[in-house]
């Protein structure tokens, strides 16, 4: 069912948000002191492509500098990634075969606000799921 998902996902979501997030590394890179963003926003365009079976996880090791760095994040490129989640998530909640769709984009949103100090780890799976 994930390969399904991430499949419909790719088509109707996925490319568009990764291009999105590879345009703000780009963007990122152009700068030295902004390459930090930039890896992070690579890896978050390799998460946009494909999400199902895949989740986010807070660091516990991420301190005070992933903090100032999530505050000027904000400030250059974390709003338009949230707007761009927000107004695909509720495009795909229209349908009720998008609905989970845009569940995902909706999870999406805090991470794209806020991605240092966050890592993407597979999602374990369930006793009911083996």
């Amino acid at each position: 069912m994930k390969t399904i998902l991430n499949i419909i996902w790719l088509v109707l979501a996925g490319f568009w948000m990764a291009v999105g997030y590879a345009f703000a590394g780009i963007l990122c890179f152009i700068l030295i002191i902004t390459i930090p963003f930039g890896i992070a926003s690579f890896r978050m365009a390799n998460y946009a492509l494909w999400p199902f079976g895949r989740t986010i996880e807070r660091k516990p090791t991420a301190g005070a500098m992933s903090v100032i760095g999530n505050i000027l994040w904000i400030v250059l490129a974390g709003w338009w990634l949230v707007i761009g989640h927000v107004v695909t998530g509720l495009a795909l909640c229209a349908t009720i075969i998008g609905i989970p769709l845009g569940i995902a984009s909706f999870k999406m949103v805090p991470v794209s606000l806020v991605p240092l100090g966050a890592q993407i780890v597979p999602t374990q799976p369930t006793a009911d799921t083996r």
